[in-house]
């Protein structure tokens, strides 16, 4: 599996999100906090449709939150991203988060957050 790009953690590389993409990252932190998950995700389809989702873990089965909120996309009928958002103690991008967006959207921004919604990085390639 591809190294995880590293996402920028200086304030100076900031990111400015439009409204939509700012509704990303409050789905992602409220489904992170709803069950006390490692991190939340949330995408949004071609439709303007949202999906969010917490990291799983259980004895037979471990997804992270992008994974499965790109899954849920899928699982709706959703065949292109517009955008993704995850909320994450880490300071880069998980591998298979990134590549289940890239299923979905070769270019649509992964925007990265801390637990308290700062936006850390975009991830665009």
């Amino acid at each position: 599996m591809p190294e995880p790009p590293a996402v920028p953690t200086t304030a100076s590389t900031a990111v400015e999100l439009t409204a939509e993409d700012a509704k990303l990252v409050v789905l992602a932190r409220g489904a992170r906090g709803r069950v006390g998950a490692v991190e939340g995700a949330a995408v949004r389809d071609q439709d303007g449709r949202t999906y969010a989702a917490a990291s799983v873990s259980l004895p037979s089965l471990t997804l992270t939150a992008l994974q499965l909120a790109v899954a849920s996309a899928a699982a709706a009928g959703a065949t292109r991203l517009e955008a993704a958002a995850v909320v994450t103690e880490a300071s880069t991008l998980d591998g298979a988060g990134h590549m289940a967006v890239r299923d979905l959207a070769a270019d649509a921004p992964i925007h990265v957050a801390a637990p308290d919604g700062t936006v850390l990085g975009t991830v665009a390639e």
